[in-house]
């Protein structure tokens, strides 16, 4: 599981140091600072957004850069929208910078998230500009049937805890 809570950088980074023994990663942009939880356990987030991990590859700890594209899809278009990313050609595994990828399922709303990380966000701005962007992940996008509303996308940085 990959779980997600959102809050100031400043409580986030209590959470972060209060438990240094947890699999946490903490980034933030221009509007607030994100805090996830990948565990097979019990998170310690209050009220956390929860979703299952349909497919990852890398490790989250990996990578400075981090995108979050949010897919709203519908209960009918979600048996195909998972087989399309369980097929996929995994051509982003291949692409310079990249450090890590999840497939998110939520748990409790309609919203899949995939999150990428890079190692800068220039690697990632590569992998958009490149053909094999619309081949490996947009390809499958095409049918817009099953999605509930228009897709976004939300980036994040990763902040560093050393002093």
């Amino acid at each position: 599981m990959l779980y997600i809570t959102y809050g100031t950088v400043h409580y986030l980074i209590k959470l972060v140091e209060a438990h240094p023994d947890l699999n946490l990663r903490l980034m933030t942009n221009e509007n607030t600072g994100i805090l996830f939880h990948e565990t097979d356990g019990k998170t310690i987030f209050n009220e956390p957004k929860s979703y299952e991990v349909l497919d990852s590859n890398g490790s989250l700890t990996a990578g400075s850069f981090a995108v979050f594209h949010h897919i709203p899809v519908s209960h009918e278009g979600k048996p195909l929208f998972e087989k399309l990313f369980s097929d996929r050609a995994r051509i982003i595994e291949k692409q310079q910078g990249f450090s890590a990828i999840r497939v998110l399922r939520p748990t409790k709303n309609d919203t899949y998230i995939i999150l990428t990380l890079w190692e800068k966000e220039q690697y990632y701005k590569a992998w958009v500009e490149s053909d094999s962007y619309n081949e490996a992940y947009h390809k499958g996008l095409q049918e817009k049937s099953s999605f509930l509303q228009p897709s976004f996308v939300k980036k994040y940085y990763a902040i560093s805890l050393e002093a």
